[in-house]
């Protein structure tokens, strides 16, 4: 039988987690891997590529089978659930101090209990791998970006952070070689 703790003690935790989580930069973090499985060559270093309109990509592809569990790579919450052109069905997820966003993008279907301000741990499922958005339909990948997050708490905003050379130290902290 799992021991539970009352909920004033899990909620006094969870805030003293956060007060710590503030002061702690992500680099220093070792993040889980946000697709089930992957292997390091999966992941594609395209934070800096060129988009249409003269825009970077901002974020790392993960390629994976469509249907892959997508998990979360850090205790958190469910920030927003969203339908875009361009990421088609996404997640953002908020780490614990509400500093950094980790956005999910093309994927093809959410955990079925997920929800908008639901809290996750660390390798939780919460989506699956698909080519949802402009995702081109025969490339099941997933899109992975971080921002930094001001004071104003939007999902949508923040300072993009190359989230490829903070996945690969994690996968090595990890045990998982090249």
């Amino acid at each position: 039988m799992r021991a539970t703790r009352p909920l004033a003690v899990t909620m006094a935790l969870g805030a003293m987690a956060a007060a710590v989580m503030a002061y702690f930069p992500l680099a220093a973090r070792t993040l889980g891997l946000p697709v089930a499985h992957m292997k390091l060559s999966d992941m594609l270093d395209t934070f800096n590529q060129s988009r249409p309109g003269e825009r970077r990509h901002e974020a790392t592809d993960i390629v994976a089978p469509r249907g892959t569990p997508v998990l979360a790579v850090d205790d958190g919450t469910i920030a927003k659930l969203f339908w875009s052109k361009p990421g088609g069905r996404t997640i953002y997820q908020f780490d614990l101090s509400q500093r950094y966003c980790y956005y999910y993008a093309h994927l093809d279907g959410y955990e079925g209990h997920l929800a908008e301000g639901m809290r996750v741990q660390r390798g939780q499922v919460i989506g699956y791998v698909g080519t949802t958005g402009n995702a081109p339909a025969n490339s099941p990948h997933l899109h992975f970006a971080i921002t930094e997050i001001g004071g104003d708490k939007k999902w949508w905003g923040g300072k993009p952070i190359d989230p490829y050379p903070l996945l690969r130290a994690s996968a090595r902290q990890l045990g998982m070689k090249d």
